[in-house]
């Protein structure tokens, strides 16, 4: 049996496109609040925290409410989301890589 193409090594929990941008763009280090990252990624408060729940439930996000009167949402990457993500990051590559050294299909 051959080895599995790179495809399978992809992370469903990460690799969803919303998931995936909440993830890199945290990946500087620095906490975002909830609403810039819904700004940066185009998306109602809704679909962001329906992505934030299943980061977090993957332990790959946490946030923090902060400020007084009205406090805001700030989220930030864990040590286990900014792993997940490099991997994600490593089967992509590895994607890419097949894909461009495929046969042709005329040959």
């Amino acid at each position: 049996m051959s080895d599995p193409h790179p495809a399978v090594s992809l992370d469903d929990v990460v690799h969803q496109r919303t998931r995936l941008g909440v993830l890199a763009l945290l990946n500087s280090g620095v906490s975002l609040e909830f609403g810039a990252l819904r700004d940066t990624l185009h998306l109602t408060d809704g679909n962001l925290n329906r992505h934030l729940k299943v980061l977090q439930e993957a332990d790959l996000v946490g946030s923090e409410r902060r400020g007084s009167g009205r406090p805001k949402t700030w989220v930030h990457i864990t040590d286990a989301g900014r792993s997940a993500l490099a991997a994600e990051l490593a089967a992509l590559r590895a994607v890419i890589a097949a894909a461009e050294h495929a046969p042709d299909a005329d040959g």
